[in-house]
């Protein structure tokens, strides 16, 4: 994937490599972090590399995936944002998905809104995308309120396994 690094006031989106496992394993065996995931947090560091081989397959397959946020003043790996091609949570339909997950020490510092920000951005700019969507668990209130910060719609809600999730869109702003 050819592809120039984001840069924020504050961050750093660039590709996941697998140099990233330990911080996927940090991030995704955090309870919190998946409270509104299924609550199924990794146990093993080899379900971290699986995770990041998917996102290696997409940069590959589709020309879009998963970033990595760096934070700018320290270098440290904190999470990943971005866009990537989803046909999972609606199986009715494929779509380009914007979505984030961030450790739990830099929850409330404003960071996930300023990568989704950069990340639609890049989808709307740069790949000229129609439209963005975005899934968020109805009990999830951050993520919930960051979306409509954004400037994304909740246009429906649907089932996902046992969970009832928000769903989001937004066209593009700039075609």
């Amino acid at each position: 994937m050819d592809f120039i690094p984001i840069e924020t006031k504050r961050l750093i989106l660039r590709p996941i490599t697998e140099a990233d496992t330990l911080d996927f394993y940090e991030l995704d065996s955090n309870p919190e972090v998946h409270l509104f995931l299924g609550n199924e947090p990794v146990v093993k560091i080899e379900e971290s590399h699986s995770m990041i081989n998917k996102i290696l397959q997409q940069y590959k397959t589709h020309g879009v995936g998963r970033l990595a946020i760096i934070e700018k003043s320290t270098n440290h790996f904190f999470g990943w944002s971005g866009l990537k091609y989803e046909k999972d949570y609606r199986t009715q339909f494929n779509y380009y998905d914007l979505g984030s997950r961030i450790k739990e020490q830099y929850w409330g510092k404003g960071y996930a809104t300023e990568a989704a920000i950069s990340s639609l951005e890049y989808g709307f700019k740069t790949l000229k995308l129609a439209e963005i969507g975005a899934v968020a668990d109805i009990n999830n209130n951050a993520s919930n309120v960051i979306l409509k910060k954004i400037g994304m719609h909740l246009t429906s809600t649907f089932d996902y396994n046992t969970e009832v999730l928000n769903w989001y869109i937004m066209k593009n702003p700039y075609l």
